[in-house]
């Protein structure tokens, strides 16, 4: 592991943060990483409010959507509701299918079939349409490069209002509005928007013509905060505003479909790691091993007995997704060594057989043995469809976009994309993708990092300072744990190697002038050796609470000792 200590942020504005929150530089100086640099600032950041939410109307299209919505709803249309088959776009169907029902009763939903439609607006999806009389199709989380298929649309007297975060391609789709914050013409404030971020702008447009202000609609947040948090977007900015909100929603009165997940798990409060973790992944497998109606359907159940068997039949799902994604990982890892492909800087897999639904989480799985930009291909009708994934820092996106000669489609962001090409272009592809690479790449990025927020004592640890820590949260891209260095460090002795195979490490720091504190290690047994006998080490590491017997305590969650 690479350990990087962040550049510490400029002093006067840390002195000055330190004098008028009266906080302790250490903390100031994580503040000032995150851009928070004034008391109005740290105001915002540590109590987020719905007011802070920017006006929808400032989003380019907006007034055409929400006209073209009124006037389907004024001439009694029928309004198709679509969207891509993952987290952030079931989430975003569900959130505008069950708000547009108070308003209107022909509303219905659509979710592409991940086997036989692939990622996206499909002419399947569109000639479903015609054969049952939309004449209004909302796309959420997907339709930004649709140019083709939108004016196929339009022939047949289909409008579209597309509603994505995706990066456009030079040409915009001739919708009847296409709400994007990426698009160049777009002068909205906040770029970062997930799709169901983006819906729910839409969402609060519509209600701004009613009256209703943000604070009427936190029915829909736990839909947005589960979005933002599995399509891992950064969370500050308005992603902020509606995480916070949004898991509090989750925690307290969350939907019937939400709430069934949360019952299988018996987890009382989630953070928004749990979210991504618990909740998205169960989302997630409807689409990946079904179909995403499923998900669709439970996160729209009003229901609670109903609800609950949609989560038991998703739960199910997820399971077995578990197991087929590790069958496939071991296979795909053993194809690399067979191979001889270890020592390359991309990895590029294939079989025809890999289930579809998991090659992306197999692709997240192969980069924790190869550290480096990874693709997983399967066969998809008549072509091959992979999943990309990243490493920090270098934007895959760009390294497919300059191998697009040997490319059908491909789409998504800086660190997780999907594309598909002909099999006969494959092995083509596969050395052009290596070549890119090789050429664009800072080869520390293959190594991973720990980047190191401060550098702190085991005395800084109080318990004032966790509660101004714990107020940093929720976590994620841009605002991510706070992790600190400390030097110096002895075990008290009772360190141990723990869990029923030894693979975790358990040891209690200490330093002079400080209270000792647990520190555990996870899948750091086999650095026991580094702390034995009292030798002095160095640890990086964040900070969390440990429950006990009812008793509450702080402890270090080691990242990597030295």
């Amino acid at each position: 592991m690479r350990w990087t200590l962040k550049p510490k942020p400029d002093e006067s504005k840390v002195e000055h943060l330190q004098d008028v929150l009266q906080v302790d530089e250490a903390i100031a100086t994580l503040l000032v990483q995150r851009n928070v640099e004034t008391y109005e600032e740290a105001k915002a950041f540590f109590r987020p409010s719905l007011s802070h939410l920017h006006d929808p109307y400032l989003m380019k299209d907006m007034d055409k959507a929400v006209a073209r919505i009124e006037k389907a709803i004024a001439n009694k249309e029928s309004i198709l509701v679509y969207g891509d088959y993952d987290v952030d776009g079931t989430t975003s169907v569900a959130l505008m299918a069950t708000y547009l029902r108070t308003k209107h009763e022909l509303v219905y939903t659509y979710i592409p079939n991940r086997y036989d439609e692939g990622y996206g607006i499909s002419y399947k999806g569109i000639n479903f349409a015609l054969e049952n009389e939309f004449s209004l199709i909302i796309a959420l989380d997907c339709g930004i490069k649709s140019v083709e298929k939108v004016a196929y649309a339009k022939k047949l007297g289909i409008d579209f209002i597309i509603c994505d975060h995706h990066r456009p391609a030079d040409k915009i789709p001739d919708a009847a509005a296409v709400l994007d914050p990426k698009r160049d013409d777009c002068n909205y404030p906040y770029k970062e928007l997930c799709g169901c971020g983006v819906g729910f702008k839409l969402v609060q447009a519509l209600a701004q013509k009613d009256g209703q202000t943000a604070e009427d609609l936190t029915d829909y947040l736990d839909l947005v905060a589960t979005a933002i948090g599995a399509d891992i977007v950064p969370i500050n900015g308005e992603n902020r505003v509606l995480a916070h909100f949004g898991l509090k929603v989750i925690n307290t009165f969350p939907r019937p479909g939400i709430k069934a997940i949360l019952d299988q798990v018996e987890k009382t409060e989630l953070t928004i790691t749990d979210v991504v973790f618990i909740v998205a992944p169960r989302i997630n497998a409807a689409g990946r091993m079904k179909h995403g109606n499923f998900a669709v359907a439970l996160l729209s159940d009003e229901d609670h007995e109903l609800a609950k068997k949609h989560a038991s039949d998703i739960d199910s799902y997820n399971l077995e997704r578990r197991e087929i994604d590790k069958e496939i990982t071991v296979a795909a890892l053993q194809q690399i060594e067979e191979n001889n492909e270890q020592e390359r800087l991309t990895t590029v897999v294939y079989h025809e057989e890999w289930h579809k639904g998991v090659i992306g989480i197999v692709a997240s799985r192969l980069t924790e043995t190869y550290y480096r930009p990874t693709l997983v291909f399967t066969k998809s009708g008549e072509k091959l469809a992979a999943s990309a994934r990243s490493v920090r820092d270098f934007d895959v996106y760009n390294a497919l976009e300059a191998c697009s000669e040997h490319i059908e489609q491909f789409g998504g962001h800086k660190y997780a994309a999907g594309l598909t090409l002909k099999e006969e272009n494959y092995e083509a592809f596969k050395q052009a993708f290596e070549d890119e690479v090789s050429k664009t790449i800072d080869r520390n990025l293959l190594i991973p990092e720990i980047k190191i927020d401060a550098q702190i004592d085991l005395k800084d640890i109080t318990p004032k300072f966790y509660r101004i820590l714990k107020q940093f949260a929720p976590y994620g891209p841009s605002n991510m744990t706070p992790v600190f260095l400390t030097e110096g460090l002895r075990d008290t002795g009772y360190g141990k190697r723990v869990g029923g195979d030894k693979t975790h490490l358990r040891l209690i720091a200490s330093q002079p002038d400080a209270n000792p504190i647990v520190s555990i290690g996870f899948g750091m047994g086999d650095k026991y050796e580094f702390i034995s006998d009292k030798k002095p080490f160095s640890a990086v590491y964040s900070i969390d609470e440990n429950e006990w017997k009812g008793n509450v305590s702080l402890q270090l969650k080691l990242r990597d000792i030295r």
